[in-house]
């Protein structure tokens, strides 16, 4: 059987975790809510400038 890119990266989160998969998932779930946290900023940001108008595509 043959590991790609997804697989791999899942076996380091794990290892990094020492093999604790309900930590490896806290850190998982930790990491994503910085993510929208910091997304949530640049939206704000970007409203400021008026760059979130309909039809204006900055974000995306």
């Amino acid at each position: 059987m043959t590991f790609g890119p997804n697989e791999d990266a899942i076996d380091k989160i794990v290892a990094s975790c020492n093999g604790d998969l309900r930590g490896a998932l806290k850190a998982l779930l930790m990491v994503n809510e910085h993510l929208e946290a910091e997304i949530a900023q640049l939206y704000a940001a970007a409203a400021q400038y008026g760059l979130t108008e309909r039809g204006n595509n900055v974000l995306h």
